[in-house]
Formats: structure tokens, sequence, C-alpha cells
């Protein structure tokens, strides 16, 4: 348990105060969490952990599901298949407590998560929460840090989705490092809305340009009925589809 917070740190360079303590990990596998932690196949019995899996059952308006907390892998297994692998075994725990929902949080500026969340594992965002964390501080002058909410249907059979084109109608697109004017008042059955693949490559100002263009089209759209539903590829560019 303890190892679980060093591979918070590895994979997003957290400070003490931002760590998800041993001890929660130590009561929540006790109480209903699911717990888990990535180890090299071929490692000794001594080998450390590189990623981790931590969520609880949640419960509201008398329905329950399970909401995962936190998925890290650290920097050097990215692009393994680990988060995936991750993801898979807390859905086959999840559903053994007979829960049939999970839920998380992601950051829409990070493509990577987005193309894992909806294309490898199939989930959808379903909602739009601006400044849902605190980070820093001054929440004033902190970086914004919105999340959209995830829901995926564990019943469903996991098959992993190829990127589509980008087809359809376009809310948001580039203008260079910027984002383009938002177009809001669409109403087809597949709209797109462009995110950078690299926002934590662009200067502070473009990124929060991206920000604000994506609160805004995407809470528009998702307020109206649609969800995310994948990550389409046009070369470079990536595009959220929201379908309604």
């Amino acid at each position: 348990m303890r190892a679980l917070e060093d591979v918070q740190v590895q994979a997003w360079g957290y400070a003490d105060r931002e760590v998800l303590p041993a001890t929660m990990f130590r009561i929540g596998a006790h109480t209903g969490a699911i717990v888990l932690g990535a180890y090299p196949a071929q490692g000794d019995a001594a080998a450390l952990p590189f990623g981790l899996a931590y969520g609880f059952p949640a419960l509201q308006g008398g329905q329950v599901w399970h909401h995962s907390h936190l998925l890290a892998v650290g920097p050097g297994w990215r692009g393994s298949g680990a988060a995936v692998a991750l993801k898979l075994a807390q859905r086959e725990r999840a559903l053994a407590q007979g829960l049939t929902r999970m839920t998380w949080t992601f950051d829409p500026l990070v493509a990577r998560n987005a193309r894992l969340n909806l294309g490898k594992l199939g989930a959808r965002a379903v909602s739009y929460h601006p400044d849902w964390y605190a980070l820093g501080e001054d929440r004033e002058t902190a970086f914004p840090a919105d999340r959209l909410v995830v829901e995926w249907d564990l019943t469903r059979p996991h098959a992993e989705r190829p990127a589509p084109p980008a087809q359809g109608e376009r809310a948001l697109e580039a203008a260079g490092d910027l984002p383009g004017p938002s177009r809001l008042n669409l109403s087809g059955e597949r709209v797109l809305a462009e995110v950078p693949t690299q926002a934590d490559r662009l200067p502070e100002a473009a990124r929060l340009a991206w920000r604000l263009a994506l609160r805004e089209v995407l809470g528009a759209y998702l307020a109206r009925g649609y969800a995310v539903t994948d990550l389409a590829r046009e070369g470079e560019r990536a595009f959220y589809v929201l379908t309604r």
C-alpha cells in the first residue's frame, strides 16, 4: 500500500499533500473499495508496482455504482497497455460485487486519456464540470481544473475501437495554436470539437484559451443531451465526437 503512494508521485509529480495515503488504500480494501497494483510480469517477489487503480462504491438517489478515483501508470509504462489492463481488472472486480456501472473523471485537455476512456474502453462522457478541483494555493490564479465525468457500462462486452475518421459538423476547430470560434447552434446527430493532441506543450495562454473553448462547447452540447462518445483523428489532429 505504501508503494502505491510512490506510483502517484512518479505518474503525476504530486506534492505530499496531494498523494492519497496508504491508510486510505488499506481501509478501502477492507470496506468495499477496489485497490489494484500493476507489477512487471517477470518481476521477483520484491518488485515494486509501476501502476495502480483505486475506486470505491458510490451511492446517490438509491443507485449504487463503482467510482474510479485513481488510475496511474509510471511514465515508462505509458502506451504499454497497462492502463487498459488495470481498468479491465477493476471492471471484473466491480462486476463481482454486483455493480454494473463505473464512473470517473478526466481532464478534457488530455487527448491521450480521451483515447483510453472513449476508444479503448468504450465509455462515454456525460457531463462537464468547470473547476472540479482547486489546484494551487490561489484558486483565482491557478490553471482551471475542469473535468468530464465518464460513465462505463460494465455489462457490455469489451471491444477496443480504432479511432474513427473526423466526420461531422464542426463546433470547434483550431486556428493555428488557438481555438477558432465556437459554433453552439449545431443540431446534427454527430458534432465534432477539436482538442490539442499535446496541450501540455502549448504556452499557458494558448492552453487557457483551449480550456475555455472546450468548456463552452462541450458544456453546451452535453447540457443539450449529447454525449462524448469517441475521439476521432484526422492526420495529427484529434476531435471529440459528440453524439446526440
